[in-house]
């Protein structure tokens, strides 16, 4: 087979990422000096755009065409006019005039029901259409921030409980850093043995959620989810007395077709459930639709909105934007990255991933906060580093610190997977935190001295759960 050229391998082994980073900043900083507008009637979208030969400020022509009135130039203060989208800025990055920032207006008078309300479908196949990410004449496109009036912000359900809401219904304290687990395996599993995992997870009162994976199907005929829940809300009845008072949320997996959801749902409730798991980023409106069902429930489930794939739609639009829709919707749980040492092994990270914090956090009005999930390789090796984060941060109490594969799948002396033992491993791990002896190490050299302390103190839980999950390490 023919060796492709030098010039190909290059621009195949071109780092995105790198290039992302660095776009990010640039943006960041030209927003931070020349903020986008907020304007009452309007939904205000900020992109960055590299166009092949037109200019920035021609651009919204065709944006207002092809994604608002389907017409150019249209009467002067007629009805069209008010649906027509407006150009609300531009910020040309060089003297081509085609790079750069286009802030641009879409009117509420094309959008909004009649009760005030939107839902972010509506939004996002308006400002994210085919001709932001389609057309050629574009060669690259980013939807970077969207300004939505306060008045459409509040017609939104948003999160039913967030962090507060969820700590009162299971009784854990703002200053008890709260824990969850996924059950593993994964897939092909029955009722009984969900019931069995979760019965392991509800012994051991660090964990305040415990959620079924993304691949765990609902309507399964050797695995109904009715029945899952069933199990597992028995096995943590089973466990109260072991658990000081603390109460545990289980999330089944809910997806398929829009007219199976609610059934599903339904059947997950009536089973008990106090918690549901969509695989949100594909599940457009799902989330909205579940929470408007069950708003006229005293204790409605809290909803993990799980983001399994935001990876497809990050390459055109950024994670906050997505984020933002997705608690506007009503999530009340949505996992971003653990802080650890070295390379990411998943996004978000650096800038992205505080913006993606901040964005599920920050004060919004009449919208609850969504509560932040740090998971994906969060482990016994850098759980001292997250929370060490979280209380510097002072989010604490609004942080869930999700550990699956690091709790279910470290193996005891038989070589079976025994989740009892990762947990202790967890505890041991949380306790040498809270003893303070790591504080001011720096992160390169928490792993090492996180090995040494477990070492010396004979954690020995601690110690296999390092050297399973850090063998060169541990070594």
């Amino acid at each position: 087979m023919k060796a492709l050229d030098a010039a190909t391998l290059d621009l195949l082994w071109q780092d995105a990422d790198a290039r992302e980073v660095r776009l990010r900043e640039v943006v960041s900083e030209r927003l931070r000096l020349n903020p986008p507008p907020r304007l009452e009637d309007y939904i205000v979208a900020t992109y960055f755009f590299a166009f092949r030969n037109m200019k920035l400020e021609e651009a919204v022509e065709e944006i207002s065409y092809h994604a608002t009135i389907g017409l150019k130039h249209p009467p002067k203060g007629s009805l069209l006019e008010q649906c027509a989208a407006k150009a609300a800025g531009v910020d040309a990055f060089d003297s081509t005039g085609r790079l750069g920032l286009l802030h641009v207006a879409f009117p509420l008078k094309m959008m909004l029901q009649p009760d005030g309300h939107l839902t972010s479908c509506d939004i996002l196949h308006t400002i994210a259409g085919a001709i932001i990410f389609d057309v050629y004449e574009n060669q690259d496109s980013r939807l970077i921030a969207l300004q939505i009036p306060e008045k459409v912000l509040r017609s939104f359900p948003g999160p039913a409980c967030g962090p507060q809401g969820v700590r009162m219904q299971t009784n854990f304290p703002p200053d008890q850093p709260a824990f969850g687990t996924i059950l593993k395996p994964t897939a092909g599993i029955t009722p009984d043995e969900v019931g069995k995992l979760v019965q392991e997870a509800a012994e051991c009162p660090l964990f305040m959620f415990v959620k079924e994976d993304e691949d765990l199907y609902p309507n399964l005929d050797y695995s109904p989810v009715a029945e899952r829940v069933r199990r597992a809300i028995a096995a943590i009845e089973q466990a109260r007395e072991k658990r000081g008072g603390l109460g545990l949320i289980f999330a089944p997996h809910i997806s398929g077709a829009p007219h199976e959801i609610l059934d599903t749902v339904e059947a997950a409730l009536e089973a008990g459930a106090t918690g549901l798991m969509f695989s949100e980023t594909f599940a457009g409106g799902t989330v909205r639709m579940v929470r408007e069902a069950l708003k006229h429930l005293a204790n409605p489930p809290a909803i993990y909105g799980h983001n399994a794939g935001i990876g497809v739609k990050t390459r055109g639009i950024w994670r906050e934007v997505i984020d933002l829709l997705a608690r506007l919707d009503g999530i009340d749980f949505r996992q971003t990255a653990p802080v650890k040492p070295g390379l990411p092994f998943l996004r978000p990270y650096g800038a992205e991933w505080v913006a993606s914090e901040e964005i599920l956090s920050c004060p919004l009005p009449g919208i609850n906060p969504t509560m932040l999930v740090r998971a994906g390789a969060l482990d016994q090796g850098n759980i001292g580093l997250n929370l060490a984060d979280a209380e510097k941060r002072g989010i604490m109490d609004s942080v869930l610190f999700l550990a699956g594969s690091a709790i279910n799948s470290i193996k005891n002396k038989r070589g079976k997977a025994d989740p009892k033992l990762g947990a202790e491993a967890m505890l041991q791990a949380l306790e040498i935190y809270r003893s303070g002896v790591l504080a001011g190490v720096p992160i390169e050299k928490h792993l090492s001295s996180l090995l040494a302390m477990a070492e010396l103190q004979k954690l020995n839980a601690l110690r296999e759960a390092l050297r399973q999950r850090y063998p060169e390490a541990a070594a």
